[in-house]
This record gives C-alpha cells, structure tokens and sequence, in this order.
C-alpha cells in the first residue's frame, strides 16, 4: 500500500488548509450546505478539511483523527453528496458503515438524518439488543445507507437477509476499538464479500499494526490524513492523575473531586460492569443525581440512560468503555477514570467525552497501588508524564443521613437486689392410674383393674396374643 500525506486543492500549507476554509470550498452540494448551517456550523476541523475534498473525488482514505474531532461529519456529509445519485435495489444496500458499539452506530444514524435532511435518501440501522423484524423489512425496501455493527450484520447475512454486492462506498470507522472488541475477523470476512473496486474509508485514533496491516490489505493507494500523531490526547483538556492509598478509599477521593472541582457534567468511567453498577448506587446514596449505562443492559434501557444525561435529568454517568468511543455528548466538563483503564488507548477515548469542538475540561486519573504498572503504560503512550493532583485522604466521607454520635453518659450502678426466697418443695402428685382402653368386643375394663406389671415373665410356649373367636367354636 502506497499512502501519501496530502493536503486540498489550491492550498499549499498545510496549517492554511486546516482553518482557512468554509464548508461552501469543500465542493459540497448547496442541500448539504444549507443542513450543515441549519445545525449551527460553518467552519470545518481540520479532518473535515482535509478528507471530504477526496471522499468527493472517490478515493481510499485512511484517516487518523483524535475523538471529538469532527471525524464522524467529514465522511457523512460527502456521502450523502454521493449517494444522491442513484437507485436502491431491496437487500442490496448501496453503502456500508462499520461501527464497533451500538451507540456509536445511532449517533452516526442521527448526524445522517440531520444533514440529509434535503435529500430523498433511505437508511437502516442494523445493531443487537432489538428485533430483526423492522431491519429486515427496511432492507427488503431498499436503502442507501446501512450503518451496522459487525455482529448483527454478519447473523442477517448469514441468514441470506442481505446482499453486498450492490455495496460500492464502505466505512470502518473507529477501527482500533474494532480491534479491541475482536472484529478484525468479521470485518475481514465483510470485506471480502463486497465489489473489488469499492471506496474504501477507513478513520482511527491510533495505529497498531493490525489496522496497519488491515489497511494493506484493503485501501487501495489511500490519501493519508493526520490531523494528529496517533494515541496523543487533547491539549484542551487539563489531565490529573490521583494517588489514592488503596482501592477502598476511591470512592470518598471520588466524592470529594466531584463536590469541590465545580463539576458541571461528568463522566466516571470502570473497568468493569459490577463496579458500574455498585458505584453508581453509592453515588445516589450520597445525594449525586447520577445514571449508569454498561454492556448488560438491554438497548433501550441504553439509548434511555444516554438521553437522561444528555437532558441534564442527571449530570452523571457512571459507564464502562461502551460510553468510551465516539459518543457526542455535549458539555461534558469533567471525566473521571475511576479506574486506570487496562488498555492504554481506551484512555485517549476516555477523555475524549470531553474538551470537545474546541471547549476544555478535565480529566482525573485515580491511581491505587494495582494501577501503577496501568499508569505508566498510558503515559508511555501518550508521551509525557500526567501531572499529580493531590487530595486529602485523612478523613472519610460520613455516612449520608447519620447524625454525628454523641456521647453516651455513665450507666448508673445498679441497685442491689433483694435475695431471693427460698420455694417450698412441691407437694408429690399422686400417680393416677392409666384408662385403660376398651376391649375389641366391646366391653370396658374396671377402672380399679390393676395393671399388668412389665417385669411378670410370660409362661414359655403359652400364647398371649389375641384370641380368634372361631377356636372358641367346636367342630364336631
């Protein structure tokens, strides 16, 4: 694969090229123009200068992008030029785009339903947690536009719900988290069933050598863009790493940054999902109007937790790195690692949620003695130690709803008692005899008949059982 780094046409610096454009010198449509200033934006980010000019021509890109950098606008709004001509065929979507999570997935549907807005085009959503009833009767119909997470698109595909040989412009987006998730596989696999001579975009913030060799194998001589070197982080967003003495004490450190840090809006991001949800009832418990989101919850129960914070309903959300990648929450003033993440680059998309289109914010890291070998391996990534901000951790946050104790007074001594009477013996009872019960003919015993003492010995060989009336009666 041959890359060459490349700026747009008539500029010849390439810092020119990054801030002296306006969206109507990319070469868009006039319908694309009047949606992107509809939504409130007129100057482009530097990876939508630089990348939509050769998405109009149809060439490869691979584009490496920092999150909350514009990346997702900077390939759908040349799309939607694209596709503008054409018709749709049923179960032959004319374009593909590849997103590693569900909520990525929907974002990418909604930046397309707003800047499509003047276009008579059709798009599908095909990602797990709902019915396939809807997305295959959309596909049967005929889209445009199918932006799908590998997984679901692979179980229609499989089932002969779709076809992609009509696909001619695809879309890897995020294509690291895909790596991280384990989808090179199937993406693979997807991409060897599309046309040979398809457009090919591939964005990701950083560069391992998988995506490398993925990009290889398959981009075709792509226009290389980068609008920043791989893995570094935002230089709008104030990053602090915390040390805390043990793990048990994360929590009141926690409260502490989230009290006195004016937090508007936060993000507090776990290693795992029970951490979420344990973390997220501790935080009501103390009074913080928080939400959690994480991989085991169903879809709706996802996209309903994102809209509460997104509404201001609560101004926290605990999450796992579902939330980590690509999601365009805006505001967000503050992210909190409340685990040092294990993979170096989920801390780039960490972070990320905030300091985004140009505002700034802040990023605290808490680090227990476990996180250190974490710590230095993110550190290592980004290039540059994070700054220590320290806290006081001498005391603990009090319990919520507990009133401070008070000391107790001296118990009084206690007053001697009287001793006690001596009980007179009790009188023997006397032992009455047993009722006996009646016979089987009938006829009850006296009730002074003495009875049989255990001890008396039967005569040997002499019957006691029961005597049958019929021995009583003669045969002769």
């Amino acid at each position: 694969m041959v890359v060459e780094q490349v700026i747009p046409p008539r500029f010849t610096d390439p810092e020119e090229a990054r801030y002296a454009m306006s969206f109507a010198e990319l070469g868009l449509s006039e319908k694309v123009l009047t949606a992107v200033t509809a939504a409130g934006y007129n100057t482009p980010t530097p990876i939508q200068a630089q990348a939509i000019p050769h998405v109009l021509a149809r060439k490869d890109v691979l584009g490496i992008a920092q999150t909350g950098t514009g990346k997702t606008a900077s390939f759908v709004l040349p799309m939607i030029d694209i596709l503008h001509h054409g018709r749709r065929r049923a179960l032959m979507p004319r374009s593909l785009i590849l997103e590693p999570t569900r909520e990525l997935a929907a974002q990418v549907a909604e930046n397309f339903e707003a800047y499509g807005v003047n276009h008579d085009l059709k798009m599908a959503l095909l990602i797990g947690g709902v019915q396939m009833g809807d997305q295959v009767k959309a596909l049967s119909d005929g889209v445009d536009v199918l932006i799908a997470t590998p997984g679901r698109l692979m179980d229609l595909f499989e089932r002969g719900k779709i076809l992609l040989t009509g696909c001619d412009l695809l879309v890897i987006d995020e294509a690291d988290r895909m790596l991280d998730m384990g989808f090179i596989p199937d993406i693979e696999t997807i991409c060897s069933k599309l046309p040979a001579n398809r457009q090919t975009l591939l964005f990701s913030a950083t560069m391992p050598p998988p995506i490398k060799k993925l990009a290889d194998k398959f981009l075709s001589n792509p226009k290389y863009i980068e609008v920043a070197r791989p893995a570094t982080t935002n230089t709008n967003i104030a990053q602090h790493k915390v040390p805390v003495a043990s793990s048990r004490v994360k929590r009141d450190v926690l409260r502490q940054l989230l009290q006195t840090d004016n937090v508007a809006t936060a993000m507090i991001f776990c290693n795992r999902k029970t951490t979420v949800r344990e973390l997220n009832k501790s935080l009501q418990r103390h009074g913080f109007a928080s939400a959690e989101i994480h991989g085991d919850m169903d879809q709706p129960q996802r996209l309903a937790e994102l809209q509460r914070f997104k509404d201001g309903v609560v101004n926290i959300l605990v999450c796992s790195d579902v939330a980590a990648r690509g999601l365009d929450i805006k505001g967000v003033s503050h992210v909190f690692n409340f685990d040092t993440p294990w993979h170096p680059d989920d801390y780039v998309h960490r972070i990320g949620r905030t300091g985004r289109a140009g505002a700034t914010g802040r990023a605290f890291t808490l680090v227990a003695p476990e996180d250190q070998e974490a710590i230095e391996n993110v550190e290592k990534l980004t290039g540059g130690k994070i700054p220590v901000f320290t806290v006081d951790q001498g005391s603990k946050g009090e319990q919520p709803g507990r009133e401070p104790r008070k000391d107790r007074e001296p118990r009084k001594a206690k007053a001697e008692k009287a001793p006690r009477e001596e009980r007179q013996p009790r009188e023997e009872r006397q032992e009455k005899p047993r009722q006996d019960r009646p016979k089987r003919d009938g006829t009850k015993p006296p009730r002074n008949a003495p009875r049989r003492e255990a001890e008396e010995a039967d005569e040997p060989g002499v019957w006691n059982g029961p005597v049958p009336s019929f021995l009583g009666v003669s045969a002769l």
